[in-house]
């Protein structure tokens, strides 16, 4: 029978934006006082995530923020050769402030502003929902740069991102902006039909969850905006269900899902064992179960 196209569109519905936007306005005010100890310092502060890339839906809450110390960053050497390292190194020296620093006066500055509401997570600082405010996330980030050219200051060619540090000491790269230019580009090209497609099936995750067929946690919002991200613009109509289904023929019948690639395209979709990527096992797992419930509506 299939899920009906009357569910399937108010699955596909925007959650609400006024709390998140208020929430986004009230840290970036803190974070952005004249006061800090980073004030002279290069950073800014911007969304990512479901909010910021307008696939956020009713169930989720929490607003993430990035914080990016622009005033040194990272990088990513492997692809120069010899002589193009040599150069990098002459023309950067080493920070005199860094993200170690960055990351434990963010922390001052929130805890100042949100007294008893912080709590440092894994990777970001959680500052607990309160009143109107709604739970976020705050991650101290510095830029980074994955190079792929370098003879000197003017001939030098990179992909921009970000890149942060979890408890256990590994380095995580991601790229925001492009990820969210991406899917813009994408929604256009579809008719404005990517998006709603997106919250749809993010729903349908929450309905997997609650009905205990997919286990919490296991698809991620990321990976399933990764995961549309690839479905080629045809596949996109104004049917929703007809959507649903030319999208999970197309990903089970005809793609190699070995060479899908996150929608900021700086990662392969599926790998085991890789921060930035979703587990293949946790991949399948999603896919088998959002057939299931298609089949037994």
């Amino acid at each position: 029978m299939g899920i009906p196209e009357a569910q399937l569109d108010t699955w596909s519905h925007q959650g609400a934006i006024a709390g998140s936007s208020s929430t986004y306005a009230t840290l970036k005010s803190a974070l952005e006082s004249a006061t800090v100890p980073y004030s002279g310092k290069t950073y800014k502060v911007f969304l990512q995530g479901s909010y910021g890339n307008d696939t956020n839906i009713w169930a989720e809450s929490d607003v993430d923020i990035i914080i990016r110390l622009d005033s040194c960053f990272h990088s990513d050497l492997s692809e120069l050769n010899s002589t193009e390292k040599v150069a990098w190194k002459a023309a950067y020296p080493d920070a005199t402030y860094n993200q170690v620093e960055f990351r434990r006066d963010v922390v001052k500055v929130l805890s100042a502003a949100f007294p008893n509401a912080i709590e440092t997570g894994d990777k970001a600082i959680v500052i607990k929902a309160e009143g109107n405010r709604r739970k976020a996330d705050v991650i101290p980030a510095t830029a980074y740069r994955r190079y792929y050219k370098f003879n000197g200051l003017y001939d030098q060619s990179y992909d921009e991102g970000i890149c942060f540090w979890d408890k256990s000491g590994t380095q995580i790269a991601n790229y925001p902006n492009q990820h969210c230019a991406n899917l813009t580009k994408k929604h256009q090209a579809t008719n404005n039909r990517l998006k709603p497609t997106i919250r749809m099936m993010k729903n349908l995750r929450s309905k997997l969850v609650e009905d205990g067929l997919l286990k919490a946690g296991s698809a991620p919002s990321y990976y399933i905006e990764g995961l549309l991200y690839n479905v080629p613009d045809g596949k996109f109509s104004n049917c929703l269900g007809d959507t649903f289904c030319d999208a999970i023929n197309w990903i089970q019948q005809e793609a190699d899902k070995t060479k899908l690639v996150t929608a900021n395209e700086q990662f392969y979709l599926f790998r085991d064992g890789v921060k930035t990527c979703w587990a293949p096992g946790d991949g399948e797992a999603f896919l088998n179960a959002a057939i299931k419930l298609w089949k037994n509506w």
